[in-house]
């Protein structure tokens, strides 16, 4: 193997870890109390016989899928089944909604069909613009159904959407990897602090 090669690739490696670092380390000191926030929402959401709705395109859509897998099996304990669903798995949903109306509208038709007041969306998004999540926010906020953002950048369309009862967990990043992987901490901490708070 090329040595030159080699080296220059492990700089380049390194040099995504220490970025990674340096936006975890500004998002801890600007979002906890936001994160907090949100984890009572949750835990007054679910007390309540509520559930989470998750959406978002891409590498958010994974983040939707799996924040509502560590709800519904498990985060690090043994405990009951937490209310969520992502609106991204449903191939035949999607596709309908898609085909027949917009792919602007694959979220907020499902907000608007499975949701109630009460319950949360979870609306992820780097750019803060992308359409069906906005659109889903809006459904959701007609409905009395109380948002969780997550954007980077500077939140977009989507922190002009948000009130002082809608939490906003923007990543203080620019660059989309490094947006994602702030976010994928912030999911946990919900996941630990609702863990924390019904069952310690």
């Amino acid at each position: 193997m090329d040595k030159d090669t080699i080296e220059r690739l492990r700089k380049r490696t390194s040099q995504h870890f220490l970025d990674s670092i340096a936006v975890k380390q500004e998002a801890e000191k600007v979002l906890p109390e936001s994160v907090a926030r949100g984890i009572l929402a949750m835990v007054e959401c679910l007390r309540a016989g509520g559930k989470v709705m998750a959406c978002g395109n891409g590498g958010s859509a994974a983040d939707a899928q799996h924040f509502a897998a560590e709800l519904i099996g498990r985060f690090e304990r043994e405990r009951e089944e937490l209310a969520a669903i992502a609106l991204t798995t449903d191939t035949s949903i999607l596709t309908a909604i898609g085909n027949d109306y917009s792919y602007d509208e694959i979220f907020s038709k499902q907000v608007r069909g499975l949701g109630k007041k009460g319950d949360i969306l979870l609306g992820i998004s780097t750019s803060g613009n992308s359409k069906n999540v906005v659109k889903a926010i809006e459904a959701a906020k007609k409905m009395g159904i109380k948002i969780i953002a997550f954007t980077g950048n500077d939140g977009g369309k989507i922190a002009t959407l948000l009130d002082k009862d809608d939490i906003h967990l923007c990543a203080p990043s620019t660059r989309t990897a490094r947006i994602q992987e702030t976010h994928l901490v912030l999911l946990h901490a919900l996941c630990d602090g609702v863990d924390h708070v019904l069952y310690d």
